[in-house]
């Protein structure tokens, strides 16, 4: 009766773990289906490394795509964002894929599943992330044509510019993958930095 008992109980659990993995997978092929998208495309990209481009024509104001990824709190956003940072220095791997959701929670879309973590940066993007119920989507700016690669701003604070140069090659480019709104400030910082230089060469 003992061993009766326990194969019952092993039998349980194995089911319990089977049920466990089964919700897990539905859950992984339901995330993988909302990051597929009928608008676009992956290949190696000319701006950097891979890249997203349009397959048909995208109008302006379309949904494209959403962004996937597991949402974490602050404190394990900040741990991961300093991992994902250091892996990029020794890589040369596009950085950190965590976008801000609110206050509380941020998404690591760091996820193979995630295709629109590979949009890259552009200082005249064709697409803007909007935040809709804690969920991230990427929206067309414009009309976009068949074979454009799609990119958007990735709004980088100012504060250590310099870790992240731009290779969007389009004329507004900065030189730096910083947010629009810290454009004036960074083209400060450029002109303190040319004079400093500047002085320097010629005190020399």
């Amino acid at each position: 009766m003992g061993k009766s008992k326990k194969a019952g109980s092993n039998s349980r659990g194995k089911g319990k773990k089977l049920k466990k993995a089964a919700r897990l997978r539905r859950q992984l092929e339901q995330l993988m289906e909302r990051a597929k998208s009928e608008y676009c495309e992956v290949r190696n990209s000319d701006i950097h490394g891979t890249g997203v481009y349009a397959s048909k024509p995208i109008p302006s104001g379309k949904r494209i795509i959403e962004y996937i990824g597991e949402k974490i709190d602050k404190e394990e956003s900040e741990k991961r964002a300093t991992t994902q940072m250091e892996h990029a220095e020794k890589t040369g791997d596009a950085a950190v894929y965590i976008f801000t959701l609110n206050k509380k929670w941020d998404l690591d879309g760091n996820v193979p599943w995630n295709t629109a973590r590979l949009l890259n940066h552009s200082c005249a993007p064709n697409c803007e992330a909007w935040i809709e119920e804690n969920q991230i989507f990427l929206y067309a700016l414009r009309e976009i044509d068949t074979g454009e690669e799609l990119t958007f701003d990735y709004g980088f604070d100012i504060e250590n510019y310099e870790d992240h140069p731009c290779l969007c090659g389009n004329d507004e480019c900065v030189g730096y993958i910083v947010s629009r709104d810290n454009w004036p400030e960074l083209k400060e910082r450029l002109a303190e930095k040319e004079k400093a230089e500047g002085t320097g060469a010629v005190a020399s």
